[in-house]
């Protein structure tokens, strides 16, 4: 059976000459063919059939304002049509797998291998009562598409969704397909650079779309799938909550002074909003389907109270309900819950306190199903609806704070000056006992209302810890009851929070902490002092007894970004590695559960890559089943854009984290041969020296300025956050994401795999090349940890162009140029060269899937690359080639799938 009626080929050319057409008609034939003669001049230069990209460079050069833009348009826009027939594709192979039973990495799988090992049900159940997964969606970066042109995307991917999998006339098929054409028509004509940039609110409002559109009606239906797939080794295993989605965007502070108090108040309101909503539709939908006769089934017990208690509480609904659906006891009940939702951001009394108590009157009904033999309809109607209430309760996704450890210890010793304190004089171990003792005493020490003549940072901070306290009375303390503080260094800068928490009542020990305090261990000396910090904190009265009453669950940020910015690759990769493992081992010595969370970002520079790979490369010691990772940029989109690609993807995570947490169980610590572990240790500090010494030479600021792209990105209105910390043009001021972004934009993704083939060489040099690539080779192969970090650096290598990133290096000064782009292509040469040996591949890709995107890709990017050299060797734009060169960094992007 044929499960679909169109191809990826069918796909990208129906599409492509769609856009031909809306091209000329909206434009010009002439504009068209230029178009054209750009097109194939880069798809024959690709090809071999040209000895040289002259006739390319010689049109672009030759074009007027007007005609930049139609080309800088049209290739942009060919992306985007063409990221949706590789997603449409994507769904392809997920469903004929899934037809025939070859689909890798599904929970069937597993499952099956698990119980073929002898695991039994008790062992089973504890494996999944262990699993919580917690995607957290970040605002930065903000994806580089505009939400106006991601909402005519979708609306095409409806209808290719429709021709594909869907039996049609010829008639109908042409109706669809004349939607389609007015789509792209409306797409071609619409502004794709934003002119202003997204406020905090637009970023909370974008990660609300996936969760409300996507993932709430997702998530029914893969909990229904997951516990379909148990059932068939393990019956009677109950299948426990297993995600919970979590979101920074209008609550992370770090760097972006436009996240207010109000932000994040309107960001809470707003996620209640759409969570009770939710449920009012859902209730009304089932009130549609429970229409049982009461005087044909018994009522139960629970329901007959549940309708009682509804009777006290509101009689003249009751009776509404009773007269309206008589003898209907269901409805009678869903009309009352009905109500409840409506107050629950009401002031009438008698709304639902939170999602649990919605919750419960799920259960009453389920069970009353239940007692008269319904169970088909509690299972179709009722449990996804349980498992929707038990996901997002009724705050969507719980926010999580963050704001940079400075700005606490300002506000701290700012405040406490005015009590007769001198917080700034004293030494770590004295601040370490001032606060603990502060915490601990009963009374607060500071007037946190007025702390008094202080700076705006400081009254800012205890701002924002007054209304902490009022947005847990509010939503309950799920709704946001995590602080995360950038660039901790010290336990002192995690006792900050927790003192300035206590000052406001969030925290009252020894019976209440509202909130896990997070450090974020993003420098090499953060992650190699780990073990003193948590231990200090561990030791510390007030810290131990906030962890004990937060069930002992320590949670720490790995920061993937700066790591990578400050080390190179390769060294971060190790580093990050390396000190999860004693950071976890230390944790159960300390009988205290580790949770990481893995700040990753969406390119392999940042901790990007196949997330189910990622979760089975991590070391068994940090196993505990517990797992946080962000979700970042266009890596949303990828992941959460499409309903069947999302159902995947939760599949994937679920998947690799019950394999990984079995492995955890069956060897807890890792057995990596001391050999290994000295060959990385050869490898890492060549790969960080030679890293450090480009970043530190002489003159390389001026050449990244030059040579790639980052004077107009930190202009472009990507995100509410500043490009940099302080407007400064340094690399170590420099935000991850715009220094990822401008390489990738010039297609020498350097911050993907530079130093790797130094590292390596150093090894190879000291174990001999003979023997030290047979060791690499058994690295590879066997150890999870090194063929991940390869197969990553792998695809930023295969995704760099030298010839392209030549172009832009003759942007530079000459002795500029001549000082670094060798050096750039000597090391890219030399990674790749290893890369293959290593990998035993004469492809560094190995997906054929992914070859193929980037063999379709390529020619098309090319045009924009060259044309953004172009405007970029200009000194004096014009406004129409300002507007033309920030279109072609959307169009790189778009191309690239990636902006950093």
């Amino acid at each position: 059976m044929e499960l679909h009626n169109r191809s990826v080929r069918t796909d990208v050319r129906e599409l492509g000459a769609l856009l031909g057409d809306v091209l000329a008609a909206q434009t010009s034939t002439a504009a068209y063919e230029t178009v054209e003669d750009l097109r194939t001049a880069a798809i024959e230069y690709r090809r071999g059939d040209a000895a040289s990209r002259d006739a390319l460079e010689e049109t672009i050069g030759g074009l007027s304002d007007a005609r930049e833009d139609v080309v800088a348009r049209a290739f942009t826009t060919y992306f985007e049509l063409i990221n949706l027939a590789e997603e449409r594709e994507r769904v392809r192979a997920v469903r004929n797998a899934d037809a025939d039973g070859s689909l890798h990495d599904s929970l069937e799988e597993t499952v099956g291998e698990l119980a073929e090992a002898g695991v039994g049900a008790d062992e089973f159940e504890e494996l999944l009562a262990d699993v919580l997964i917690e995607p957290t969606f970040t605002a930065h970066p903000t994806e580089a598409r505009r939400a106006t042109v991601k909402a005519k995307l979708r609306s095409i991917a409806t209808h290719l969704e429709e021709l594909d999998e869907c039996d049609m006339t010829d008639r109908e098929r042409n109706a669809v397909w004349r939607d389609v054409t007015a789509e792209v028509t409306s797409l071609w004509g619409t502004r794709q650079v934003r002119q202003r940039r997204p406020e905090p609110e637009d970023e909370a409002r974008n990660v609300q779309w996936y969760l409300e559109n996507t993932l709430f009606d997702v998530v029914g239906d893969a909990y229904e799938e997951f516990e379909e797939t148990i059932s068939s080794e393990y019956p009677d295993a109950d299948c426990p909550k297993l995600f919970e989605f979590r979101s920074w965007a209008g609550s992370d502070r770090d760097g972006n002074p436009f996240v207010t108090p109000e932000v994040t108040t309107k960001t809470l309101e707003r996620q209640r909003e759409i969570a009770v909503e939710k449920y009012r539709d859902r209730c009304k939908r089932l009130s549609a389907v429970l229409s049982q006769d009461g005087e044909r089934y018994a009522v139960d017990g629970p329901l007959r109270e549940s309708l009682a208690a509804d009777a006290e509480r509101f009689p003249t609904v009751v009776e509404e309900a009773r007269e309206r659906y008589p003898d209907e006891p269901y409805r009678q009940k869903l009309k009352l819950m009905r109500e409840r939702l409506d107050r629950v951001d009401d002031v009438r009394p008698g709304g639902y306190p939170d999602g649990d108590a919605f919750l419960a009157d799920l259960e009453v009904i389920a069970e009353s199903l239940s007692v008269d033999r319904n169970d088909v309809v509690r299972t179709s109607f009722i449990d996804p609806l349980r498992r929707q209430v038990d996901t997002f309760g009724f705050v969507l996704a719980s926010l999580d704070l963050r704001d940079h450890r400075e700005n606490h210890t300002e506000a701290v010793a700012e405040a406490v000056a005015a009590e007769g304190v001198d917080y700034r004089g004293m030494d770590e171990a004295a601040r370490a006992e001032f606060l603990t003792e502060a915490i601990l005493q009963g009374d607060p020490i500071v007037d946190a209302e007025d702390p008094g003549d202080v700076s705006e940072t400081t009254e800012r901070v205890f701002r924002r810890f007054r209304e902490l306290a009022d947005w847990q009375a509010e939503y309950g303390t799920q709704a946001i009851d995590t602080y995360c503080i950038s660039m901790t260094e010290e336990p002192s800068h995690v006792l900050e929070v927790l003192f300035l928490a206590d000052q406001v009542g969030v925290v009252s020990l020894p019976d209440h902490c509202g909130i896990d305090v997070v450090p974020l261990l993003e420098t090499e000396s953060a992650l190699n002092g780990a073990e003193r910090i948590l231990g200090t904190l561990f030791e510390n009265e007030a810290y131990g007894t906030a962890l004990e009453t937060r069930g002992g669950v320590q949670e720490v940020m790995l920061g993937y970004s700066d790591s990578n910015k400050e080390n190179g690759f390769l060294a971060a990769n190790w580093d990050l590695y390396k000190n999860q493992r004693r950071l976890a081992s230390f944790c159960r010595e300390e009988g205290v559960t580790l949770r990481l969370f893995h700040g990753r970002g969406g390119s392999i520079s940042r901790g990007g890559g196949p997330m189910n790979e990622a979760l089975l490369a991590l070391p068994n010691e940090t196993v505990t089943g517990q797992v946080k990772f962000t979700e970042q940029g266009e890596a949303i989109a990828e992941k959460y854009a499409n309903r069947r690609i999302a159902e995947r993807e939760l599949e994937q995570m679920l998947d690799a984290q019950i394999r990984a947490r079995h492995e955890a169980n069956e060897e807890p610590t890792e057995d990596v041969p001391e050999e290994w572990v000295d060959a990385m240790e050869t490898m890492v500090p060549a790969a960080r020296s030679e890293y450090r010494d480009l970043l530190s030479a002489d003159g390389f600021v001026s050449y990244f300025g030059q040579a790639t792209p980052i004077a107009v990105v930190e202009d472009l209105n990507l995100g509410s956050r500043p490009a940099s910390r302080s407007g400064e043009r340094t690399v170590e001021d420099l935000r991850a994401i715009p220094w990822v972004f401008s390489w990738t934009q010039t297609r020498l993704i350097l911050p993907g795999w530079y130093a790797l083939g130094s590292g390596l060489d150093a090894y190879l040099e000291e174990a001999g090349e003979e023997a030290g690539l047979a060791t690499l080779r058994e690295m590879y192969d066997e150890w999870p940890f090194f063929r991940t970090t390869l197969d990553n650096a792998a695809l930023a290598l295969a995704r760099t162009e030298p010839e392209i990133a030549a172009e832009y290096a003759d942007l530079a000064d000459d002795d500029l140029r001549e000082r670094f782009f060798p050096r750039l292509v000597g090391e890219y040469e030399r990674g790749r060269e290893l890369v293959l040996a290593v990998s035993g591949r004469d492809e560094l890709i190995r997906r054929d899937w992914l070859a193929e995107s980037l063999d379709r890709r390529n020619p098309y990017v090319d045009p924009l690359n060259l044309l953004q050299v172009d405007l970029l060797g200009r000194d004096d734009r014009t406004d129409d080639e300002e507007r033309t060169l920030r279109l072609t960094v959307n169009g790189i992007a778009a191309g690239m799938k990636n902006t950093g």
